[in-house]
């Protein structure tokens, strides 16, 4: 199976949708570990009109695929380029976590799900930015 899969993987066209099924499948399963951990439901609260979900949602997204883009950058294959992004994942998972932790004043989730743009706005900045640390450290 892995033979047939590295044949595909050697024409350009097959290196293009190896990667980007790729990133697309574990964009969902991050998207769910992040849901998970957060104590509102992300897609509720958008479609409700949360712009503070929405913007911190959007930073996520922005920060899994640009930690994926790095992936791709510096690996030569599709198998590292998973394990460099899960590792970068688990990295903005545990910054989040930590925000949280690290804001004893409010609560991050809280707030988020209360709509309060400020700490979404803040929360889409730190992620995209930990994201270009993270994607600048993949080897």
């Amino acid at each position: 199976m892995m033979e047939s899969i590295d044949q595909l993987l050697e024409h350009p066209v097959g290196v293009l949708v190896g990667y980007f099924s790729v990133a697309i499948l574990a964009l969902i399963v991050y998207l769910a570990c992040f849901e998970v951990v957060t104590k509102y439901n992300c897609w509720d609260e958008i479609r409700k009109g949360n712009v503070a979900a929405a913007m911190a949602t959007g930073g996520k997204i922005f920060g899994i695929c640009n930690v994926m883009r790095y992936s791709i950058e510096s690996n030569t294959s599709v198998y590292d380029m998973i394990k460099w992004s899960f590792l970068g994942f688990i990295l903005l998972l545990a910054a989040y976590l930590l925000l949280e932790f690290l804001t004893p004043v409010f609560s991050v989730d809280e707030e988020i799900g209360k709509d309060n743009r400020a700490v979404g706005l803040i929360v889409l900045i730190i992620t995209v930015s930990l994201s270009y640390v993270i994607g600048a450290s993949i080897m």
